[in-house]
């Protein structure tokens, strides 16, 4: 009897992967032409060229009226950097967005803990707190522009409760007035972070809540150790906008002060439109307006990078996951 022949080995499988045909790939190419072109050409258009043309035109010394012909250089932006006004324009900027983080901040998560509870009238209360920031900037100023003239309602106010002594002139002192606006500014924009962040609370899982009062923590506890670190990423939102909006913060000056007293209250965006518009310095108006930008973009990308990566990164794994 023959002796069986030896069992073969087994020919190792190669796994390719599959190849995508032309005619997917070039309908693919073709799908994302016409989603995304439309999107590209609105943004090109209106975004990265109008940039060009103020970075042009802030090379000129030039008054809005006739050709470009005064090529000037970087003059423009060394009489911005030169000028206190301009300097102290960016202080201003500066102070207004640190208050918005000192104050503005924990002020919207006590009242958006204290709304998300379950209280009597909560949608009322929740309603009235967002109303301000319903109304156009506009509006607000000229609101509390009547509300703080001399012997207006605030004073009256003030005297009716038996503090008269802090009656000032809110608008007219220039160690008040950047403050004075900041206080307007949040009033209206407060209802803004207290909705955000209930909408960042509603995704708190209940069960951890209940979970640690289980485990005997307080109430503070559990907002501490709890609540707040889930609520990150949505105090970290709420800061990048607060601190954008404060570095473009025009209307409210604009219609109150004007950027005064003596520039008390002068923040970049006013202080380009009263060089750009009123004294039809167009040239060094583009200068601060490029200047404007490049400091937005310099903390969005800064801010992106350091506090915005890790949210960003995990937003993306949960919608691959």
């Amino acid at each position: 009897m023959a002796a069986p022949a030896p069992p073969r080995p087994l020919a190792r499988t190669v796994h390719s992967a599959p190849r995508r045909p032309a005619r997917r790939r070039g309908r693919t190419r073709l799908e994302l032409v016409l989603l995304l072109g439309p999107a590209l050409v609105l943004f090109a258009g209106f975004v990265l060229v109008p940039i060009g043309i103020a970075v042009y035109y802030s090379l000129y010394s030039w008054n809005g009226f006739g050709p470009l012909t005064d090529f000037v250089g970087l003059q423009n932006y060394a009489d911005a950097f030169g000028g206190a006004v301009f300097r102290g324009a960016i202080w201003h900027n500066v102070v207004i967005a640190v208050l918005s983080i000192v104050i503005q901040l924990p002020l919207s998560v006590g009242i958006a803990l204290l709304l998300d509870r379950k209280l009597k009238g909560r949608a009322f209360l929740r309603m009235v707190v967002f109303a301000p920031y319903v109304l156009s900037e506009a509006i607000t100023a000229v609101i509390w522009l009547l509300m703080l003239q001399p012997n207006g309602f605030v004073d009256e106010v003030l005297r009716g409760v038996g503090l008269g002594g802090l009656v000032h002139q809110w608008l007219a002192d220039p160690g008040i007035v950047l403050y004075t606006l900041f206080v307007v500014m949040t009033w209206k924009y407060l209802g803004f972070g207290i909705i955000l962040l209930l909408a960042g609370l509603q995704g708190v899982p209940p069960e951890l809540r209940e979970a640690a009062a289980l485990d005997g923590a307080t109430a503070w506890q559990t907002t501490r150790h709890v609540v707040l670190p889930l609520l990150g990423p949505t105090i970290r939102i709420w800061i990048f906008l607060s601190v954008i909006g404060s570095l473009q913060l025009f209307d409210l000056v604009w219609i109150m002060t004007l950027g005064g007293p003596a520039n008390a209250s002068t923040t970049m965006a006013s202080y380009l439109v009263d060089h750009g518009f009123k004294r039809y310095e167009f040239g060094f108006g583009s200068a601060v307006a490029v200047v404007l930008f490049a400091i937005c973009f310099v903390f969005a990308l800064v801010y992106q990078r350091f506090a915005l990566r890790r949210d960003t990164a995990g937003a993306l794994t949960r919608a691959v996951g």
